[in-house]
């Protein structure tokens, strides 16, 4: 992505608020010129008060300076407020739109791009662009104008000194195309090198338990150390090359200077020129020379802003691999009016991490509407990969994943989601209050449709002995709630959305043996009249069902009911001789 294109998509955010813009540069032109007019308020002052003597004239001049002043600082105050009322609304509309096509993603994009790193973007590279539209962007808009300015007045005033200042831009520029390059690369690597130390960081923070339990608190801090040294090293070289920019930009815009006073000087003592001209012409050459210099810093902090717009564009560009269809007729199928059946025909699949290495193989596998299934086998058999492309997370290489007989990429992803409710092993909870977090999915839910399910997966009395009841915050993550509780609010979630089919991740294997029975009862009440899949780890919990699918290296090996299986499944009667020989041993330990 170049440059152009870069600042093209960044001002693409910038129309809707033309106004706030238009305005803005008004009032920099306005600031601009009563700044450019002080030039010649100081040549009155000089040439009609002191050099003339005059204290009315002087006079005079004072008020005209002084007037021009307010004016500059009025035009400075709406210039000010509306460059950086643009800088917060632009940035958070960028925000916005990058958060909301990632939120989008197929889940494959967040196995190749890690979370700290998205988050980093969204922070630190958001906050770095809002400083550079309400602040460093303006800066170098009106040293541009103001310095464009000056060097018309500079001719106006005098020629031959404006030559002399002139000779020296291609050299003020040179150093400034040659270090502005190697900056601009530089502030995108130290945006990645920030974002590397985030991601770190983060990942510590969140598996804090296991870092002191395993007492690894000082190697997290070393190799965090080589990361915040590694992100310094290269802001390091940053600095060093704006540094030298800066450095050489002042030392040929004053020698510049210094060679233009030699000259005006002399010309003054010669009667050449005025006093006052020469004064006025100092004037627009300090004009100029810090405008030059406010230009070399801020380009800096512009290559910086590509360079995180760079980073932050790359999000928003990322394109779903899992569409919604493009064919009208496609889109006129409703999943609501079909049966809550779904197939598996001949399906291959491997994930794109692994493309190597299939997890599912030529699979097949039908489950009628009203049905409970249950898929069984080894891990790393292909059970959860199932419930990946029911709920099209992924598209399978190979074969098709049916609703009804419609292939789900007939499908909005988000209706066809609609139909299903998922309670996973480890269950999703949002640092929220309890009724939050049953409600997901179901914002419209009243309170006491709420309750009722919490009720309904046996939480409602767990739930009233917190602090605040159903307005009691979790957590992050519901930190605050034991595995069984975190199972039984994700359960209630599950109840309270009412979808059509029923995917259940093992959804009791983190209760005790009292509220899995309660939850099993609750589950069985929820599954009556859907379609259920539940991937069983405890075979104990799926004896009920209607049909028990052994899996293993991503294949059906065998189908049946339980007595069926024992008999005719090798794989099957071993998971479950050695199944409940371990709970016979945990039984015999309770008692």
């Amino acid at each position: 992505m170049n440059k152009l294109s870069t600042l093209a998509q960044l001002l693409r955010f910038m129309l809707p608020y033309r106004k706030y813009w238009v305005g803005a540069i008004i009032a920099l032109l306005f600031t601009a010129g009563i700044t450019l007019a002080i030039g010649q308020g100081v040549r009155l002052v000089i040439d009609n008060g002191f050099v003339a003597g005059s204290v009315t004239q002087l006079n005079q001049a004072i008020v005209v300076l002084i007037a021009m002043a307010v004016l500059m600082a009025c035009g400075t105050f709406i210039r000010f407020y509306l460059v950086s009322w643009l800088g917060e609304r632009v940035t958070a509309d960028i925000r916005q739109a990058v958060f909301d096509n990632v939120i989008s993603l197929h889940p494959s994009f967040f196995e190749i791009n890690r979370s700290g790193e998205i988050m980093s973007r969204l922070t630190t590279d958001t906050t770095l662009l809002q400083s550079i539209i309400g602040s460093s962007f303006s800066m170098a808009l009106r040293s541009l104008v103001t310095t464009s300015g000056a060097l018309i007045m500079l001719f106006v005033t005098n020629i031959k000194l404006s030559l002399i200042i002139v000779a020296g831009v291609p050299l003020i520029l040179l150093p400034i195309l040659i270090f502005g390059r190697r900056v601009r690369a530089l502030a995108r690597k130290s945006q990645d090198s920030i974002a590397d130390v985030g991601s770190y960081a983060g990942e510590a923070i969140q598996q804090i338990k296991t870092v002191q339990s395993y007492t690894q608190e000082s190697h997290e801090s070393e190799a965090f150390g080589v990361e915040v040294d590694s992100a310094f090293k290269v802001a390091q070289h940053r600095i060093l090359q704006r540094a030298m920019l800066m450095a050489m930009v002042i030392l040929l815009v004053f020698g510049a200077l210094s060679g233009m006073l030699w000259v005006g000087g002399y010309d003054v003592i010669t009667g050449a020129m005025t006093a006052g001209e020469l004064g006025a012409f100092v004037f627009y050459a300090l004009i100029v020379a810090m405008g030059v210099g406010t230009m070399s810093e801020v380009y800096g902090e512009l290559q910086r802003a590509v360079g995180a717009t760079e980073r932050l564009m790359e999000l928003l560009d990322a394109e779903s691999e899992i569409q919604a269809p493009d064919s009208v007729v496609e889109q006129s199928v409703d999943a609501m009016t079909l049966e809550a059946k779904l197939s598996l025909n001949a399906v291959s699949f491997n994930y794109p991490s692994r493309p190597d290495q299939a997890a599912l193989e030529d699979f097949s596998l039908t489950l009628e509407q009203g049905s409970i299934t249950a898929l069984v086998g080894p891990s790393g058999a292909g059970k959860s990969t199932v419930f990946e492309l029911l709920l099209r997370f992924y598209d399978p290489q190979k074969g098709q994943v049916c609703f009804d007989s419609v292939d789900l990429r007939a499908f909005n992803p988000r209706e066809l989601r609609q139909q299903m409710a998922l309670v996973s092993q480890q269950p999703a909870l949002f640092t929220a209050n309890v009724i939050e977090n049953i409600r997901y999915g179901r914002s419209d839910a009243t309170q006491e449709e709420v309750i009722a399910a919490a009720k309904a997966a046996y939480a409602h009395e767990f739930i009233e002995r917190l602090p605040d009841g159903y307005y009691s915050d979790l957590g992050e993550q519901g930190v605050r709630l034991s595995g069984g509780q975190k199972q039984r609010i994700a359960i209630a979630r599950a109840i309270l959305n009412d979808r059509r089919i029923l995917l259940l991740d093992e959804a009791t294997s983190a209760l005790d043996t009292e509220s899995e029975h309660k939850v099993q009862l609750a589950l069985d009440t929820l599954m009556q009249g859907r379609t259920t899949v539940i991937i069983a780890h405890r075979l104990s919990t799926i004896l009920h069902a209607d049909q028990i699918v052994v899996m293993d290296q991503g294949r059906v090996v065998a189908m049946g009911s339980h007595e069926e299986l024992l008999q005719s499944s090798e794989l099957y009667s071993r998971l479950a001789k050695l199944q409940f020989k371990a709970d016979a041993r945990v039984q015999a330990s309770a008692l």
